[in-house]
């Protein structure tokens, strides 16, 4: 769950003639698969690609990721670029502990992954469905340990364990900042 601050706002209303405080409030925000869902059906397509967002289609995520009730639609429009910087701090955040070894030489997955996919790997993996709300990183995260677990197990040869530990160790060096 994360807790984005909107500050408060004075503002001028030229029809009256006079300055209205908006007030500032908190609302909170869940990057999840049911957020996921709500866009895709609102704008048929996917949301999880490389494509960029125009304002107004993020801000709509930012609302279908808001689980605070009753939040005035007027309040996303005050959501500044710093604001939703850290909304996409936020959002890629893997929110967990679990680092998964990615082989580089393996051919990528160009499939497109939505909504729908995600459940169907749920479906098929036996993830029971209240994980819809926990964050979107962490539940992908869950689906590729049950697939890396369901798989039966290959050997590694000798090149692939040192390419491996080679690579896990410039991550961890990297990470604390030290040297080899």
């Amino acid at each position: 769950m994360f807790k984005l601050v909107i500050p408060s706002v004075e503002l001028f209303d030229q029809k009256n003639n006079l300055f209205i405080n908006e007030k500032g409030t908190e609302i909170q925000l869940e990057h999840s698969l049911i957020a996921l869902s709500k866009w895709e059906s609102k704008y048929c397509r996917a949301f999880l690609t490389k494509e960029d967002k125009s304002r107004e289609e993020t801000l709509d995520y930012v609302r279908a990721m808001t689980v605070t009730q009753n939040v005035d639609d007027s309040l996303y429009s005050r959501i500044t670029e710093d604001l939703l910087l850290k909304v996409y701090e936020y959002i890629n955040n893997p929110m967990t502990a679990t680092y998964l070894y990615v082989d580089k030489s393996a051919p990528l997955n160009r499939e497109k992954i939505t909504s729908e996919l995600i459940y169907y790997w749920m479906v098929a993996l036996q993830i029971p469905f209240e994980c819809q709300k926990w964050h979107l990183n962490r539940l992908l995260t869950l689906i590729d340990v049950c697939n890396r677990k369901s798989q039966p197990q290959k050997k590694m040869s000798k090149n692939d364990i040192r390419a491996r530990n080679r690579a896990l160790n410039e991550s961890r060096r990297a990470q604390l900042g030290t040297r080899g």
